[in-house]
């Protein structure tokens, strides 16, 4: 195969990469969405996630495609030049040597968009094929700065959602900070924002292997006045293989923590809004520095705990520059619980605390004073914000009977009962639910309009505050059938101890 020529830009742009001979790149026409993918080594899903955007119901003369290869070796630059040869709104940019960081590569795709909005797609993933049309047209309608929609986590056993706070309900024009997890599950995946705002504020992804999104887009969302979220689907997340190519499966641990350390300091050292920055630093001392930091198997095997429990304090030394008790912000009661130990001192009980929590599945829970705890011994008891029990079910006609009791925080924004399916997470429907002033439910679940799924296992959940779920508990493992319509359905106990549903198709 014949190679296009490269040529270099002028010396008065910025040097280290080319880009493909022929491209329009000093004469574009201005496009409603530019999207930038970066590229390194990644010949074996390419081919799929360019054909995602040259499909995209908005249509691609309203998109430009900006792809930058970073040093890859394999075949991915034949596969760029190939389809830049053929669609004159795909620009081909060549990275003079690897970078090392995504970072640098999205970095010059913004440097370089046109585009009214701004959006990112990884060289392993895809877009659904409306993804963009629905982000774009929901910036149109109403001139927020940011949008995100549903991201499908595509692995070899299923799909799962990712990120739910962010595609649960449609909301407009509302405050970053009115989302509680807002400030989680940053990835380049499923959001489109006004490329002004990245410009007019100079908003970078600094040049790390690891965090570098995080960052990004909390400075994003800390520039932003008014986003909106939407269930649509947008963007098809790949995690089928292992995938050894990607960044965060070659960094470890403690690099991860010297570069969320780095990120501490970027949001310390910005005078943003102090709620927003206050959400930001709690996700990143919660969850990274504790939740995910200690629930890496390397934790539980290495015999260098010792140095984890360093990085972990030249962390917490960051937390004496604010003027609030910060734990008192965690979200997840057993991530207190952590750092009471660590900060007591109580590295075994530590250690056994998130040994026992990985590996029991089912976890004891206790009603104390109206209240759930999990019982970790007879010395640590962990609040529980909210536990359901199974109390009785049955069949009544073609409608399926569920009672069961809530104990917990959130009683008064308990929403829905959702049924989702276990290997499909778009198969799914939901059922109203109010409590009633001893926290008991009763749902009503037409079969027929269980009918409508397809056949599979599907897990049942109870939803609070819009997007929050738990199981709802069934301490016995009788199961109830029913035969309708040449569907049979059966609700029976999982093997973690749940109550959940299996739908059969009879043949006729």
């Amino acid at each position: 195969m014949m190679r296009k020529r490269i040529f270099k830009l002028p010396k008065s742009s910025h040097t280290g990469y080319t880009i493909a001979a022929g491209q329009p790149i000093n004469n574009r026409q201005p496009k409603l969405v530019s999207v930038i993918t970066p590229v390194f080594n990644a010949e074996k899903y390419l081919r799929k996630t360019i054909d995602s955007v040259t499909v995209q119901s908005l249509g691609l003369d309203n998109i430009e495609y900006l792809l930058i290869d970073d040093g890859s070796s394999d075949s991915s630059r034949d596969i760029l030049l190939d389809y830049s040869s053929r669609f004159p709104n795909i620009i081909v940019v060549f990275l003079e040597k690897n970078s090392g960081t995504p970072g640098r590569p999205r970095n010059i795709g913004m440097e370089l968009a046109i585009g009214k909005y701004i959006t990112f797609l990884d060289a392993d993933d895809w877009l659904e094929p409306k993804g963009l049309e629905a982000l774009a047209a929901i910036l149109e309608d109403t001139g927020d700065d940011y949008v995100v929609g549903k991201t499908i986590q595509v692995k070899a056993n299923g799909n799962t959602i990712i990120g739910e706070h962010e595609s649960c309900k449609e909301r407009r024009s509302v405050c970053p900070s009115s989302i509680p997890h807002v400030f989680y599950h940053l990835g380049p995946r499923a959001r489109m924002m006004r490329a002004d705002i990245v410009r007019d504020n100079q908003i970078l992804f600094p040049e790390m292997k690891f965090a570098e999104d995080k960052q990004f887009f909390m400075e994003v969302l800390a520039h932003s006045t008014k986003i909106s979220t939407t269930t649509k689907p947008i963007y098809f997340l790949n995690r089928s293989d292992n995938q050894e190519t990607r960044l965060t499966n070659q960094t470890n641990i403690i690099q991860k923590a010297n570069c969320n350390l780095k990120v501490i300091h970027h949001v310390m050292n910005n005078n943003w809004e102090k709620n927003k920055q206050k959400m930001m630093l709690n996700r990143l001392y919660e969850f990274d520095s504790i939740s995910r930091f200690f629930s890496t198997p390397h934790f539980q095997k290495t015999k260098l705990k010792p140095v984890y429990y360093y990085k972990l304090k030249q962390v917490l030394k960051t937390t004496k520059q604010l003027d609030y008790e910060f734990s008192e912000e965690f979200l997840q009661p057993l991530n207190k619980t952590v750092y009471q130990l660590f900060r007591n001192k109580k590295y075994r009980d530590l250690e056994n605390l998130i040994a026992w929590n990985q590996k029991e599945k089912v976890k004891e829970v206790t009603i104390k004073d109206g209240q759930p705890y999990m019982i970790f011994n007879d010395d640590i008891h962990i609040r529980v914000p909210m536990h359901a029990i199974f109390l009785d079910d049955g069949f009544f006609q073609d409608t399926y009977r569920l009672t069961f009791s809530v104990f917990g925080d959130y009683l008064d924004s308990l929403s829905d009962v959702l049924i989702r399916d276990t290997k499909n997470a778009l198969n799914e429907i939901s059922f109203p639910v109010v409590a009633d002033g001893n926290g008991n439910v009763t749902v009503k679940i037409n079969l027929v309009l269980l009918t409508s799924l397809p056949p599979s296992t599907y897990s049942i959940f109870l939803r609070y505050r819009d997007y929050l779920k738990i199981n709802i508990r069934k301490p016995a493992s009788d199961r109830v059938r029913h035969l309708m319509n040449q569907h049979q359905f059966t609700f029976f106990q999982t093997v973690y101890g749940n109550i959940g549903l299996k739908i059969e198709k009879q043949q006729e």
